[in-house]
């Protein structure tokens, strides 16, 4: 059962010296340079609502369901963490984690499957995430080649539109939105909890990376934050892919800082200005102060917006 404790924190400790890249190592998802450059990171455990807690830790946020019928996650970081994970968890409930469900490919959100596959836990996602995974794929905003999962690690139930779990007296949706941060992004709605897993269709106080290069698009984010919106009241309480606890107050102003960078660089690609010329012209200046402090700076988001409206 959940501690009453408002939350609980686990370390984990590695060799390796830097921590100032950690939030792109997170966004660009690779598990190799994850492993080479974390050297702390803390599981904490925060409470959300009646059977559902967030973990954070290093790469996306964990969503979990505890109860009668056992654990449910949505997404499960990096392997190292696998052990760390496994300890936060039994904190809230320490029946065996029968699900995990990943929201995308990236490897900041996939990186325990193999773990946690071969302890026998069904791994569930969209069919593009299988996809993906399984062959070697280019982060072309990093430059770097992810080479194909391990078996172990695949999903083993797919889904192209929607399914539901019915576990621990909870009805858990999770459905498929068209490219947004990927092609294969999920949304998570614990229906009786009131509680949405957004992914990385979310990222709470900061910009966030919209992967052109596995089919995401700016339009597709807006259009996938929409939707969340469509489905939160004012009490739902939603887990974003990084970043804090969110509000459907929050993710109206995520949605509005999109919508309004988008608008700004679409004027620039409509007057015919290259991708540096409409770097140069700071599209993005009116939100920087409030959203241009986390792991994407204002520049690169611009060039990002401007490759999906161009491309």
């Amino acid at each position: 059962m959940m501690d009453t404790v408002a939350s609980v924190r686990w370390t984990f400790r590695k060799a390796a010296p830097a921590l100032a890249v950690w939030a792109l190592i997170a966004a660009a998802a690779l598990p190799a340079r994850a492993q080479q450059e974390a050297e702390e990171v803390t599981i904490e455990v925060v409470p959300v609502a009646p059977g559902v807690s967030m973990l954070i830790g290093r790469g996306g946020n964990i969503g979990v369901s505890a109860g009668e019928d056992g654990v449910f996650l949505v997404d499960d970081q990096y392997a190292p963490l696998t052990d760390e994970i496994r300890a936060a968890v039994a904190t809230v409930d320490s029946r065996p984690i029968r699900f995990v469900l990943n929201t995308h490919w990236h490897g900041d959100h996939t990186g325990g499957n193999e773990n946690l596959g071969e302890a026998g836990t069904l791994i569930v996602a969209h069919d593009n995430v299988r996809v993906r995974m399984s062959s070697e794929q280019f982060l072309a905003a990093f430059d770097e080649t992810v080479p194909p999962s391990p078996k172990e690690a695949l999903p083993v139930v797919t889904f192209n539109d929607s399914v539901t779990f019915h576990l621990n007296g909870e009805e858990i949706h999770a459905f498929h939105v068209p490219p947004a941060h990927t092609d294969g992004d999920s949304v998570v709605h614990f229906r009786g909890a009131d509680v949405i897993h957004a992914g990385d269709l979310f990222f709470n106080g900061m910009y966030p990376f919209v992967d052109v290069s596995s089919g995401g698009d700016v339009d597709g984010m807006i259009a996938g934050v929409e939707r969340i919106l469509e489905l939160a009241g004012e009490g739902t309480r939603i887990i974003p892919g990084h970043g804090p606890l969110g509000t459907r107050a929050d993710l109206a102003r995520y949605r509005d800082v999109l919508a309004g960078v988008r608008a700004a660089v679409a004027a620039q690609v409509a007057a015919g200005k290259s991708r540096e010329e409409t770097i140069a012209a700071k599209p993005t200046a009116p939100f920087d102060e409030a959203w241009g402090g986390g792991w994407m700076n204002p520049d690169t988001f611009t060039g990002i917006v401007y490759d999906s409206l161009t491309e």
